[in-house]
């Protein structure tokens, strides 16, 4: 293009409105584009996390989960082991220590008579057995879990290597029922509410916490829960479980 030819052309560009509309509608969409992208990033990042941590082999957990004033269902500590399919789970509820191990479907659980059948402890009696016994029927390691918190946060965001974020009524309500996976099964909830903070080392994910509040009504009892449970990764790749013999024999 000669001179003349490229000075027209700029002219052109310059005034003509339709031009000018154009290129100023491609620049507003570009931006919303690009803000929409980075608002979406932060809850990339923590579900890239947790799947690189279930990717991995074998891993260890601490979980701690506390009841504000002290008091009310499901506080205690927890420990966890998964190793190549295999879960391992230890869990302290007041004065009782109970043990699990999961192989797929099949699971036993260690009671003071000894290993029972997980499929068995969850159909006896109330009580410590059978509650680790259902909760161990859908177990599926922290990884998967963190993935059903971070689809059921409004939005996260970064601070260096921390993510936070408040949770959704439904993901709250979802967290209160203790499976964590949504459905209308269980207690009736209402005023639920909720936050997640996760926090991501070298991009795998290394721990995170969650609290919950609302009102929980189930066989015409009300209990109001403030429940905070926080959760440990450790041990990456270097973390085994030996399944006891007796264990594998009740396996089923």
């Amino acid at each position: 293009m000669n001179v003349a030819g490229s000075a027209y052309f700029k002219q052109t560009i310059t005034e003509n409105p339709y031009v000018l509309m154009k290129r100023n509608l491609l620049i507003t969409s570009l931006a919303l584009l690009s803000t929409t992208l980075l608002a979406a990033e932060p809850k990339d990042d923590v579900t890239s996390a947790a799947k690189k941590l279930a990717d991995q082999q074998n891993y260890s957990w601490k979980q701690t989960t506390e009841n504000a004033g002290g008091r009310g269902f499901g506080a205690g500590a927890s420990e966890g082991k998964l190793d190549n399919g295999t879960i391992w789970l230890s869990m302290t509820m007041r004065d009782n220590t109970i043990e699990a191990v999961k192989q797929g479907d099949k699971g036993a659980i260690k009671t003071q008579d000894g290993w029972v059948s997980m499929a068995d402890a969850a159909d006896g009696d109330r009580g410590p057995a059978m509650f680790m016994a259902r909760r161990l029927q859908n177990f599926s390691g922290p990884a998967t879990q963190v993935e059903y918190i971070v689809a059921g946060t409004k939005d996260l965001k970064q601070d260096g290597d921390v993510y936070s974020g408040d949770l959704t009524e439904d993901g709250a309500k979802a967290q209160l029922r203790f499976g964590g996976r949504g459905g209308n099964n269980g207690p009736e909830i209402s005023d639920a509410k909720g936050s997640a903070k996760f926090w991501v080392k070298d991009g795998v994910l290394a721990k995170y916490s969650v609290t919950v509040k609302g009102n929980v009504s189930f066989n015409g009892n009300d209990r109001a829960v403030d429940r905070t449970t926080t959760v440990e990764i450790s041990n990456v790749g270097s973390t085994k479980v030996a399944v006891p013999d007796d264990a594998k024999a009740k396996m089923k």
